[in-house]
């Protein structure tokens, strides 16, 4: 019997992106800065995220289509809903808790070049 996916992994990420920009919007940041830690972790571009967005890909195919993920992730460290995100050993989760741990950074009023890493 095969494990039950995690329900993140089948979420549509067009349902989960506005709740990001929804997220830092309410503590005064914006949804172009948004898109740009989605660029710098995925290596998407403006056309390749609407496309995403529009054809309502799940996280998984989000980030298997990924064109290349950020070599700096390893550089993401902390808490994020509980978990380090150093040390979760499902690659795409980790991927998605990564992506959580950025907009939640931005909403805390960090600096771009801080959550990207720089």
């Amino acid at each position: 019997m095969e494990a039950k996916k995690p329900k993140i992994f089948t979420m549509s990420f067009a349902s989960v992106y506005p709740l990001y920009i929804k997220k830092v919007e309410k503590k005064g940041r914006t949804k172009p800065e948004v898109d740009e830690i989605i660029f710098w972790l995925t290596g998407y571009d403006q056309a390749g995220l609407q496309k995403q967005i529009e054809n309502q890909v799940d996280f998984e195919t989000f980030f298997a289509e990924a064109p290349k993920i950020n070599p700096n992730v390893s550089l993401i460290k902390g808490l994020i809903c509980g978990y380090r995100v150093e040390e979760i050993e499902d690659e795409l989760m980790q991927k998605i808790r990564y992506m959580d741990k950025l907009i939640d950074e931005l909403a805390k009023g960090k600096k771009m070049e801080k959550i990207l890493r720089k």
